[in-house]
């Protein structure tokens, strides 16, 4: 099978392209922004980086000829002065499902977010929801992963978890009441290296999430002890944090919103874990854990 990856030199990205190294039938087209990130990429036989734009239809069609399937990584949680929900998100999306119907792809798999709506108030969920409807409407098979903080070596949230667990009075939203399912990285990566060496038929959402619901600030007290350290937790009230990031935010044209801290802040609730659906044994917290301590 011939794999194409977006935001392959993402902490996801590297993850899975570890995953598909050297697997046997497996040829994998790399996708990144600059040949400067071919660096970070992963070494092997089967590996062959490319550069795209999301701008450029031809780089796209370049990367996804000849492949059977294309794995859509890349996106945005975080608006920039030159990146917003509505390019990185849903017109990046819209031309990757372009170029894999001009290539004649035969599958898309999407990764996207728990909440993500068309309908939701949330600009972030609203656009995970735009892009999943693009991929839906593709014609071509699709599967659509909902995913939850994800947690492994080298993830935004393993460096935000590990600094908050090694401060003796950390702060966080809310005082860290949300609940969160953190899936580890090597299951996602499980779940995506078995679909995409499987052709699938029909479209398919599914939410993959960690095996255990907690609060954010339980999850730093338990990382602290794992580190053998201990940790007060207190709180950022959410609508001063909100005030702060509102102002922030526009005068740097960019950063963390009211938008992002809502979405910190939500609940990561979903009714019908796909574990089970998608071969998945999943790792217990208290590995990925110590996985991230480890790498740390």
């Amino acid at each position: 099978m011939k794999i194409c990856i977006t935001g392959a030199n993402s902490s996801v990205g590297q993850n899975l392209l570890n995953h598909l190294a050297n697997k046997e039938g497996a040829e994998v087209i790399a996708g990144v922004r600059s040949q400067k990130a071919f660096a970070d990429l992963p070494q092997a036989a089967n590996i062959k980086p490319t550069t795209i734009s999301y701008e450029d239809s031809e780089s796209l069609n370049t990367a996804m000829a000849g492949a059977d399937c294309v794995i859509h990584l890349a996106g945005i949680l975080i608006e920039s002065k030159h990146s917003n929900y509505a390019s990185a998100n849903v017109a990046a999306t819209a031309a990757v499902v372009a170029a894999a119907q001009s290539q004649n792809l035969k599958h898309i798999i999407f990764i996207s977010v728990v909440g993500a709506s068309p309908d939701s108030n949330n600009a972030y969920f609203r656009s995970k929801g735009a892009a999943e409807q693009i991929v839906a409407g593709s014609g071509i098979a699709a599967t659509i992963i909902r995913t939850p903080i994800l947690l492994g070596p080298g993830t935004a949230g393993a460096w935000s978890l590990l600094a908050a667990a090694k401060n003796p009075k950390c702060k966080v939203l809310g005082g860290g009441h949300y609940r969160m399912r953190p899936l580890d990285t090597d299951d996602l990566s499980s779940a995506l290296t078995t679909l995409g060496m499987n052709p699938a038929s029909g479209v398919s959402t599914h939410e993959l999430v960690g095996p255990q619901s907690i609060p954010y600030r339980e999850l730093i007290q338990k990382t602290a002890k794992m580190l053998g350290k201990e940790v007060e937790v207190g709180s950022v009230p959410v609508f001063m944090a909100k005030i702060g990031a509102a102002l922030t935010s526009t005068l740097k044209g960019g950063g963390i919103t009211p938008t992002v801290i809502d979405v910190i802040t939500s609940d990561e609730i979903v009714e019908t874990n796909a574990d089970a659906a998608l071969g998945l044994t999943l790792s217990s917290l208290d590995d990925t854990l110590q996985r991230i301590i480890k790498a740390s």
